[in-house]
């Protein structure tokens, strides 16, 4: 996918640099829009154009784009700015509470910048620097920050990076195969690391990773088909294990993980369909998704129930407008970024999911005409932008 020119930000250390030199004296979100608006008028003004770039670049979007948006309830520049402060404060209880999930962290921040074609305001360069520093040569994974042992989990997510970054040259490919290989279990499965755990998220997040790296040939995909079919319940949904309770999260790594390894039609249709009506029946009164029955809606299942539903090909069998009307209405209002529910406080995991299900319901591409705004869509496999998937030539499979 491709975009306009526009012209460039020559310097995201310049941002973080004014906004913490700033921060101590802002008193309101609304003051700390003045600033950051401030800041980006003036490295508007630099002449220098960007070259060709396969990703969309909305770094200098217009006001009336910004108004537009914002008239249909899509609050696009906090955040913006919620996302590029996120690091500010590095001694706040949640920034210390998250440290060990700093990966996903950095790609769910990363991510959403990137759908929203906003990518070149990160500092790209010191993001691929730290994840450098949490990479294991010993074993070839991947650590959630500098100094912690390797898991599943996070490879995945610092190849991701390493993807949206266009720095995948750097690391050993077949070096990090191995680490996923040595992880497979006789009976298909992945542990996560060394300790042995076991659930489908891991088998996802190792097809995803290997397929990133052009190495799925590393692993018995046929047996790890089998191991996802043995997860199914009668109710059509699948559990993190044989016989655990159906869960929209694991449903998502199972169907994206049968997708990415050729095994959809291990389930036959008609048991798809069961599957996406279980899918369908997690849509609440107030318009969201919930993960299981009885529980309350929550942004996050916007992704994992929206993105299963596109892979079955029945996004049509739930609300989408309003849907759409519960992710905008859990937007922050004061600080930016996208919450769990309506009047919570925002976080990076939600900003990205919250994204990814607006994406997957088209609400971009349909106000694109009025608002000037395109955005770079998600793919509802790999969670990465399309642009990217389309980039490395992977491939997914739909039912």
């Amino acid at each position: 996918m491709s975009g306009p020119a526009y012209r460039s930000y020559q310097s995201n250390v310049l941002i973080k640099e004014k906004l913490n030199n700033l921060r101590k004296d802002l008193r309101s979100a609304k003051e700390m829009d003045s600033v950051f608006n401030t800041i980006i008028k003036r490295l508007e003004q630099d002449n220098e154009d960007w070259g060709p770039s396969e990703g969309l670049n909305n770094c200098s979007i217009s006001n009336d784009a910004v108004g537009a948006l914002e008239k249909l309830g899509f609050t696009l520049l906090k955040h913006q700015n919620f996302v590029l402060t996120l690091d500010i404060d590095k001694n706040t209880m949640m920034y210390c509470a998250t440290e060990h999930l700093r990966m996903q962290g950095v790609f769910w921040g990363l991510c959403a910048m990137d759908l929203l074609g906003m990518k070149e305001m990160m500092p790209l360069d010191d993001i691929v620097a730290w994840v450098k520093e949490c990479y294991h040569p010993e074993d070839g994974g991947f650590g959630g920050n500098v100094y912690h042992d390797s898991h599943m989990l996070y490879t995945q997510h610092a190849i991701y990076i390493l993807a949206l970054c266009d720095a995948l040259d750097w690391v050993d490919h077949n070096r990090v195969a191995f680490f996923i290989k040595d992880l497979q279990q006789g009976d298909g499965s992945f542990a996560g690391d060394k300790w042995g755990e076991v659930d489908t998220r891991f088998t996802y997040c190792a097809l995803a990773a290997l397929a990133v790296l052009d190495r799925l040939d590393a692993v018995d995909l046929p047996k790890a088909n089998r191991f996802i079919v043995s997860c199914r319940n009668f109710d059509g949904g699948f559990g993190a294990v044989p016989d655990a309770e159906s869960h929209a999260g694991y449903i998502f790594t199972c169907v994206g993980a049968l997708s990415i390894g050729g095994g959809l039609d291990l389930i036959s249709k008609q048991d798809w369909d069961v599957l996406a009506w279980w899918l369908c029946e997690r849509q609440c009164d107030s318009g969201g998704l919930n993960g299981r029955p009885e529980k309350q809606a929550d942004v996050c299942y916007s992704w994992w129930v929206l993105s299963s539903l596109s892979v079955l090909q029945r996004v049509d069998w739930i609300s989408k407008s309003r849907l759409m009307d519960y992710i905008l209405n859990c937007q922050d209002p004061d600080t930016g970024g996208i919450s769990d529910r309506p009047d919570c406080v925002g976080d990076v995991y939600h900003t990205f999911f919250g994204l990814c299900g607006l994406s997957l319901l088209g609400f971009f591409r349909k106000h694109e005409k009025n608002t000037g705004f395109v955005v770079n869509s998600i793919d509802p496999v790999f969670a990465l932008p399309r642009y990217v998937t389309k980039k490395l030539g992977l491939r997914s499979d739909k039912v």
